[in-house]
């Protein structure tokens, strides 16, 4: 074979894919129509989840270098902003950073760790095979086959991937069409500035270079037909509008149209090809989600990859992905379509409901968590199939305090991480290839892990198994139980967990 994964698409999804499967030693080659990078950037938000999954790998810190650090993030632009600084989280922030930057980084690190990434190439289709996949390309040298063992499409809305593949992607069409601009301006707003009124919406969010974000929705913007393309004269004029003034708004990077269609993938694995991020979900940008969901999609499909090609797990294992992150998705659309309903609440009677949840978010804390967990992804719960589990399983791990080290620090994407609280590290008999054991005794715990004598934390950072038991017998048989859905039976000693690599 060629490589033992072709990724469509060189967007965020599709890179960090690629950078987590060369972390685990699998080839990969990425193929991408464009020959450059899109100085465009639809995507600005990195939420906290994603930037824990970057610190899971010790490559966080650009991105956090980068960034402009905003304590908190909107819920269909309501008044009252979600406080982003009250979430267990070491960034309990989000990022603003354009997204040809993260992609700049992300396939800086891409390239770094071994990835072949192959520009001006199109993929045309494929044909499966016997143990393979043969992906046809198109590109400025004529047709070129790459043979892999899996192809996943990131090749976002209109992917050709998904098409070639036969696989549905049903939902509802463009009812609303909002509008933003890349802009300089000469006297900004305060950040976190927004404004909603009978005659429109607007936000305003800073950018890294001098530069601000401006998007808004106009009452003439509810409508099935396409506008076009906004020219300068009508955002400022709604600029103006909305907020009396136009801040001085001048040299524009970019301004551009997005609509509301929303649709899910029927599914997201068929045979040997699977999709992610914008192939597999499309919605209203609302809270900046898409791109970090997409590259929770590939974190949660990158190890499951590398497991399946080494051998290490079996191949039921990547059914999970879609019984995972399926869900995730469904939630991303039905989240998306009511921010819309909200921010497209113009009538006195929206109004109305907009101000009594903003106060809502304000006077009642928990409210105001819950959302905020929910937007950044924090709250995203794998439901195990045992009843019994422990509650904890299918859950984020927290960064958890080690000894010196912490959670994120251990993790990798070639094993799982047992963390063995018992004494002595009673639970290293248990070999299996692909684990590092960790003995340790958390310098703080959370309240709901007080009981937990050992825990299975798999390499996306989600717990795969807590185990409570008082006899030590009846907690390794557990541990066993859990391992044989992640891990073939096989010998040899356990690793010690070490830091991640950096490419």
């Amino acid at each position: 074979m060629d490589h033992q994964v072709v990724v469509a698409g060189a967007g965020p999804a599709g890179l960090w894919l690629a950078g987590e499967l060369r972390r685990a030693g699998i080839t990969v080659a990425v193929v991408e129509a464009r020959t450059e990078r899109d100085t465009r950037s639809r995507a600005l938000t990195v939420h906290p989840r994603t930037i824990e999954t970057f610190a899971s790998r010790g490559v966080h810190e650009p991105f956090v270098r980068e960034g402009i650090p905003l304590p908190g993030g909107h819920f269909g632009a309501l008044e009252s902003r979600l406080d982003f600084r009250r979430l267990p989280s070491p960034f309990p922030h989000t990022l603003a950073l354009p997204q040809e930057r993260t992609e700049a980084l992300l396939e800086q690190q891409a390239r770094d760790l071994g990835a072949d990434i192959l520009r001006g190439r199109t993929v045309t289709g494929f044909t499966e095979g016997a143990g393979h996949v043969a992906v046809h390309l198109t590109g400025p040298h004529g047709p070129r086959t790459l043979r892999a063992a899996y192809l996943v499409g990131c090749d976002g809305t209109r992917s050709t991937v998904r098409a070639a593949a036969g696989i549905d992607f049903p939902g509802t069409p463009s009812t609303v069409f909002g509008w933003l601009a890349d802009v300089r301006l000469d006297r900004p707003p305060a950040p976190g500035y927004s404004r909603f009124a009978p005659e429109g919406a607007l936000m305003a969010v800073p950018l890294p270079g001098g530069f601000h974000r401006l998007v808004g929705i106009a009452p003439r913007d509810l409508t099935s037909t396409w506008p076009g393309e906004p020219t300068w004269e009508e955002l400022r004029e709604n600029v103006i509008t909305l907020a009396g003034t136009d801040f001085g708004m001048r040299d524009p990077l970019w301004l551009s149209r997005y609509g509301n269609a929303t649709r899910l993938a029927a599914r997201y694995r068929k045979g040997r090809v699977l999709l992610a991020g914008d192939a597999a979900h499309q919605h209203f940008p609302a809270g900046g989600v898409g791109m970090n969901v997409g590259i929770q999609d590939a974190a949660n499909l990158g190890w499951k990859l590398a497991a399946t090609l080494d051998g290490r797990a079996p191949e039921t294992l990547l059914d999970t992905y879609h019984a995972e992150r399926h869900p995730v998705g469904a939630d991303l659309t039905e989240t998306s379509r009511a921010q819309v309903a909200l921010m497209t609440a113009f009538t006195p009677e929206g109004l109305s409901l907009r101000g009594l949840l903003a106060r809502l978010i304000t006077t009642s804390p928990d409210l105001n968590d819950r959302l905020a967990a929910q937007v950044s992804s924090l709250a995203v719960h794998y439901p195990p199939d045992d009843p019994h589990a422990h509650p904890l399983v299918g859950t984020r791990a927290p960064d958890l305090a080690l000894g010196g080290t912490s959670l994120f620090a251990l993790l990798r994407v070639d094993r799982h991480l047992l963390l063995d609280f018992t004494p002595g590290g009673r639970l290293g008999a248990l070999a299996r290839p692909g684990l590092h054991a960790r003995t340790c005794t958390p310098d703080r715990s959370p309240k709901d892990w007080a009981g937990v004598r050992a825990a299975l934390v798999r390499p996306d950072g989600h717990l795969a198994w807590a185990g409570t038991h008082d006899d030590d017998t009846a907690l390794a048989d557990s541990l066993t139980a859990a391992l044989s859905v992640t891990h073939r039976a096989g010998a040899g000693p356990l690793r010690s967990a070490t830091p991640p690599p950096t490419p």
